[in-house]
């Protein structure tokens, strides 16, 4: 039996959407709608001191003034800590988990770090934690990777970027499931969730795709499916820079909304016309051309 096609927009509540939120959720409704399948809707609120009260229900009244409803229930990352636990307990139990003692100052201190290039961890709790107290827990990626049969480079193919392939040992290194600060790690948790929420199809940002390497070692690891995967353009700002909460990325206006999703649809490359119900018309069609039909 066929698997049916389920993909999700996954915004933060850290604040309410911006112009480069609404084209990304743009992007995964015109896939699931032009697969013929469901879109589900996950608010990744396991950070919680950076979210903003309120900002998740605000999230939905956006979308759904935009014609953006979900297919199923909404889920709450906060909600899903019981599932957390269970997945790093099947790891620590593999040997695949480790605490970790390292402060950030200590992993950058033990290699030389290109700037603004995040410092791979060393693996130094891999062996244990010498006297230091646990403060995190991390995945070991080479561990999983030859008890699986797993070759040292990840490859998958992206259906925009083409293939893809990392390194996770070396890229990356063992990466971090459960902070320092006792919330669970990004990585970690959509993994959970994607498998939760039966995702067959991720369509996100091109700044998200460097996660899925990471993702894919943990979904192997888990013994859980891998899906599809697109990423999608950035929307920058006039400086060049992705548009972002944290560099103050204004909140939509959407008293034309019509207006807002044709912003979103061009940003993806979709030439549409700024109506309301004939821009998802219309985009819907683009995308179908552009993704589905030459299957890329």
């Amino acid at each position: 039996m066929a698997e049916v096609y389920t993909g999700r927009f996954a915004p933060s509540p850290t604040g309410l959407l911006h112009a480069g939120s609404l084209a990304a959720a743009l992007a995964s409704w015109l896939d699931a709608r032009a697969h013929g399948g469901r879109w589900l809707v996950r608010m990744e609120d396991v950070d919680s001191p950076r979210c903003v009260p309120g900002a998740d229900q605000a999230i939905l009244r956006q979308l759904a003034s935009c014609g953006l409803t979900p297919d199923g229930p909404v889920l709450w990352q906060s909600q899903r800590g019981a599932a957390y636990e269970q997945a790093l307990q099947h790891l620590v139990h593999q040997g695949w988990a480790y605490p970790c003692g390292c402060s950030r100052k200590d992993i950058e201190s033990a290699q030389t770090v290109a700037r603004h290039r995040a410092a791979v961890y060393p693996g130094t709790c891999r062996g244990g934690l010498q006297g230091k107290p646990a403060r995190a827990w991390r995945l070991n990626v080479q561990a999983v990777q030859k008890a699986l049969g797993l070759p040292a480079v990840t490859h998958w193919h992206d259906r925009r970027l083409g293939p893809q392939q990392q390194n996770v040992a070396e890229e990356v290194g063992d990466f971090v499931l459960r902070r320092a600060d006792g919330l669970w790690a990004y990585q970690l948790a959509v993994v959970v969730d994607d498998a939760e929420q039966g995702i067959t199809h991720v369509v996100r940002g091109q700044d998200l795709a460097d996660n899925t390497a990471r993702q894919m070692v943990l979904q192997r690891a888990l013994g859980l499916l891998k899906p599809q995967y697109l990423h999608t353009p950035l929307v920058l700002g006039a400086d060049g820079d992705k548009l972002s909460k944290q560099n103050g990325a204004m909140a939509l206006d959407l008293s034309d909304p019509s207006a807002a999703l044709a912003q979103a649809a061009q940003a993806l490359g979709l030439p549409t016309q700024p109506t309301l119900h004939p821009v998802l018309a219309q985009a819907l069609a683009d995308w179908h051309h552009l993704f589905i039909s030459r299957k890329t």
